[in-house]
């Protein structure tokens, strides 16, 4: 919202002002003194009060002001639609544009850099914090289509060759669909290791279960791969060869 000037004889007269022509009450405008009034004796106007007025931003108003600014720095041409759900103090963002490809990123980086800052600047002055959601092109639904896919795929993998398999690291936000995707697995369970930014999730067989395939080499079908004992270390006092201690660890940078 531009700022606009109002001119009275008092500072509290010009505000009024600004009220009236607005339709609004005080506590949704802002306003700044560009010069106070000033008197003779005798208490005489000499000089009236100069203020400048605007309506206060709302919270779309400020995701939308905030993003269009970070994409004029970009010399980007983006349309910013923002709406906030006041029932569920939440707020979906969606942006339009060409090559929207580079506001994603690689596995969405740079499309979770920008969700984060844009919420920064929404929660500012909220006095409870707002959830924001920030996508293009519905990368949020289709990346969350691809990693509950692959969580299915090295789940399956798991049953079949009685080792863990360890993700890339990821965001909380992901790794939180491949441990829900799995939650109910009847053969498998999930956890992750490691500390942020490198935490990772880690699919592994359930202690005891019977997977129903065959045996394959040395791998014996009664043996666990459990998370409690498949990263022991290679001693004469157990029966893990070396080799089957390795770590296995998969890519999520697939297509989205």
């Amino acid at each position: 919202m531009e700022w606009k000037e109002f001119s009275a004889k008092t500072t509290n007269e010009a505000l009024t002002n600004a009220l009236i022509e607005f339709n609004t009450s005080s506590d949704k405008v802002e306003y700044e003194v560009v010069e106070k009034e000033s008197s003779k004796l005798l208490g005489l106007i000499n000089k009236p009060a100069i203020i400048r007025v605007r309506l206060k931003m709302g919270y779309e108003e400020i995701a939308k002001d905030f993003l269009v600014k970070v994409f004029h720095a970009m010399n980007m041409e983006v349309e910013v639609e923002a709406i906030y759900h006041e029932d569920e103090n939440t707020m979906d963002i969606e942006l339009t544009g060409n090559e929207m490809g580079i506001l994603i990123g690689k596995r969405g980086n740079t499309l979770d850099s920008l969700q984060y800052l844009v919420s920064l600047a929404v929660n500012r002055n909220s006095e409870s914090y707002i959830k924001v959601k920030l996508d293009t092109e519905n990368y949020r639904e289709r990346r969350k289509e691809t990693l509950e896919n692959l969580a299915h795929n090295l789940a399956h993998k798991v049953k079949r060759i009685h080792k863990p398999v360890y993700l890339e690291p990821m965001n909380p936000y992901e790794r939180r669909i491949i441990h829900s995707a799995l939650q109910k697995d009847k053969y498998v369970e999930t956890h992750s290791e490691g500390e942020e930014p490198y935490r990772k999730v880690v699919i592994t067989l359930k202690d005891g279960v019977d997977t129903g395939y065959e045996n394959r080499g040395r791998y014996s079908r009664n043996r666990s791969y459990g998370k409690n004992n498949y990263r022991k270390p290679y001693n004469k006092k157990n029966a893990y060869n070396r080799d089957e201690s390795v770590e296995e660890t998969v890519s999520t940078d697939v297509e989205a």
